[in-house]
């Protein structure tokens, strides 16, 4: 057997799924956040979160078509000695968590530059210290176990109990995982998490110690943004908006 089904389905909420995820993975390439033909990006397609879409292997963001993707089972080991299998990694950690957690319907998994130099420091707390810091406070899974690069789904099955009813991993010694119910909320989660590391990263660059909001005021400023959260859809719209511009293949 192979992968769940090599053609993609035309049907419509799946197919704006794939469109969706397509453009993500373009836009990751406009900020600077892919890693030459490695991580992965995938959407739950099935209501238990076991079938999912995930790019094929080691296809360059930039190429990436909506077509393109593959809609898995991680009940289906069988996938794996197809020619366009995931890797091992992205197989244990996507297929796990999909499967374990039910909002994380859609899974981004990058190693951008200054989220990733966060995470490689003993302390890898995003502290709020800004608007953008705070808007994770008290909202972001930190894993200090990392263990090497993924190889089976026990992985996964751990990295969902580290995320559990939060929506973000700070992956010590790797990089950041950002789940949520939509592509749009996702992308969202991770471009104010890799702006929030940048600054975070700067102001430690300064030397100087950093002026860490106490509790009552970063939680209120991490309740704000919930009033904003719609503005997650009109971002993503209009990054889409200018793919069309450039680019518009990402949809075929």
């Amino acid at each position: 057997m192979s992968v769940t089904q090599l053609k993609p389905s035309r049907d419509a909420t799946e197919w704006q799924l794939r469109v969706d995820l397509a453009a993500a993975f373009r836009l990751a390439v406009q900020m600077n956040w892919h890693e030459a033909v490695g991580n992965h990006f995938s959407a739950a397609v099935s209501p238990d979160g076991k079938k999912f879409l995930m790019n094929p292997k080691w296809k360059h963001f930039s190429l990436i078509r909506a077509s393109d993707l593959l809609l898995l089972d991680s009940e289906d080991d069988s996938i794996m000695q197809h020619p366009d299998a995931p890797d091992t990694s992205a197989w244990a950690i996507h297929g796990g968590i999909h499967a374990s957690v039910a909002h994380a319907r859609v899974l981004l998994h990058l190693h951008p530059p200054y989220a990733t130099a966060l995470a490689a420091l003993a302390d890898p707390e995003l502290k709020p210290i800004d608007q953008n810091t705070a808007r994770f406070y008290n909202r972001i899974s930190v894993d200090l176990a990392y263990s090497g690069i993924a190889e089976n789904k026990a992985e996964g099955q751990r990295l969902a109990r580290v995320l559990g009813n939060k929506r973000t991993i700070m992956m010590g010694n790797h990089g950041v995982l950002c789940a949520a119910p939509t592509v749009a909320e996702a992308f969202e989660d991770l471009y104010f998490l890799e702006r929030a590391a940048q600054t975070m990263i700067l102001a430690y660059s300064t030397g100087q110690k950093l002026n860490i909001m106490p509790h009552e005021l970063a939680e209120k400023t991490a309740r704000g943004w919930e009033d904003y959260a719609d503005s997650a859809f009109a971002h993503f719209d209009q990054l889409k908006q200018q793919l069309d511009r450039t680019d518009p293949s990402y949809k075929e």
